[in-house]
């Protein structure tokens, strides 16, 4: 017996708790072959093991051809398909699908089931396996104990009836969501900027709405040619909320902030103009912004925030420097404006510059400081990739696997 701990997960034998599992649980590929199944599942499929792993589902499992509106293999079809796409939990409503009784070619049993699928992601987040895992409901739908189940069998049939029109409605609900995921879409592209050609190969940009949102969200970014291309103004900002409520206001904002800075003296003139209009809107509460100016002649950055996670310069020689002696309080936050703050630095050719949301940087139960500090040294570790390749790494290490429950913008910017 080994002398490790019982909770020491390396001494677990996890290929036995899977066959223990109880009910009906398999692991199918995202190509929907089964890599393994339970012994409860080939039990209650009446399947043996060769028969069923390695093979494609619904070349096990296929509908019944003497039912002619069958729709099991569909909807287990779209819910395994839902999956794959959403990296997200699907729970399936009651479903009829026979099965071919096992030695029997063409007799089928009517069968009932409750299935649920689930993804298992990889360190990439995305999905590697899906957990199929089913419970049988036939004798909750079947009749129990003669004439006087009749009580029983209209209860039951109204089970089925209403669980069928739960998963219609369902199905309803997805194709809103659907439609207003592309209206979502649609704003983003208009408000975002959709090129960087300010900045040419310099710069790379990642925007990730948080989990479950219609892939649009309250952060920004914006690049803005000032001077020829020889000075720029990178900005990102934060507006509270997810949806298109927070992304109507995001775009009020960086419009108002985009133009102010080609006319402001400085990123903290940007910042007073910006504040001002954040009390106009409504939804502005509680934003935050933070905008650089560039300076590629002269090697300086002069920088500004309002209530934002500070910039990081990351110097050529690897040394990681903060941009936090200009910090103020959010937009919004006085009734009567005040003069922002603004500091400057230097840098040399080959830093790299990098914008940043607090959804990168922001863990429950966790400092931010912690965040921040993770983000430095990823920076540094990867300074020589160039921009893209190095935002990727930046999000592939700081981002949860299933994606962060707040959005997320980031910009990198090579000097």
């Amino acid at each position: 017996m080994s002398d490790r701990p019982i909770d020491d997960p390396d001494s677990i034998d996890y290929a036995a708790v899977f066959q223990a599992l109880p009910g009906m649980v398999a692991l199918l590929t995202p190509d929907l072959v089964y890599a393994e199944v339970n012994e409860e599942f080939l039990r209650m499929a009446g399947r043996r093991r060769e028969e069923v792993v390695g093979r494609y589902l619904f070349d096990v499992f296929p509908d019944n051809p003497n039912d002619t509106a069958a729709t099991g293999m569909r909807n287990l079809a779209a819910s395994l398909r839902r999956v794959l796409e959403t990296g997200e939990r699907d729970s399936m409503a009651l479903q009829r699908y026979d099965v071919e009784v096992a030695g029997l070619p063409g007799e089928w049993e009517e069968r009932y089931w409750s299935p649920c699928n689930a993804p298992v992601l990889g360190a990439d987040g995305k999905v590697e396996l899906l957990v199929h895992r089913v419970e049988e409901v036939t004798e909750l739908i079947r009749a129990r104990g003669g004439p006087s189940s009749d009580r029983n069998r209209v209860l039951e049939a109204e089970l089925y009836t209403r669980a069928r029109e739960l998963q219609a409605l369902n199905e309803r609900l997805r194709q809103a969501h659907a439609r207003d995921r592309e209206v979502a879409l649609a704003l983003q592209d208009a408000m975002l900027p959709t090129s960087r050609q300010t900045l040419h190969h310099r710069a790379a940009v990642r925007y990730r709405p948080a989990v479950g949102a219609l892939n649009v969200c309250g952060d920004w970014y914006d690049l803005v040619d000032l001077v020829n291309g020889r000075r720029v103004g990178v900005s990102v900002g934060d507006v509270v909320g997810h949806g298109l409520e927070a992304a109507g206001v995001m775009g009020q904002l960086r419009s108002a902030l985009s133009a102010a800075s080609r006319v402001a003296e400085g990123p903290a003139q940007a910042l007073d103009v910006l504040g001002r209009y954040a009390h106009v809107v409504d939804g502005a509460e509680s934003a935050t912004a933070v905008t650089t100016f560039i300076d590629f002649d002269h090697g300086t950055i002069t920088y500004s925030s309002a209530g934002h996670p500070p910039p990081m310069l990351v110097h050529a020689d690897g040394r990681v420097e903060c941009l936090d002696k200009a910090t103020d309080p959010p937009l919004d936050a006085r009734p009567d404006p005040m003069p922002r703050p603004q500091a400057a630095t230097t840098f040399t050719g080959g830093a790299t510059l990098a914008l940043y949301t607090d959804g990168l940087v922001e863990r429950r139960h966790e400092d931010i400081d912690t965040g921040i500090t993770r983000l430095a040294d990823a920076l540094a570790r990867h300074r020589e990739d160039d921009p893209e390749t190095l935002a990727d790494a930046v999000l592939l290490e700081l981002l949860p696997p299933g994606g962060s429950t707040d959005d997320t913008a980031l910009v990198i910017v090579r000097l």
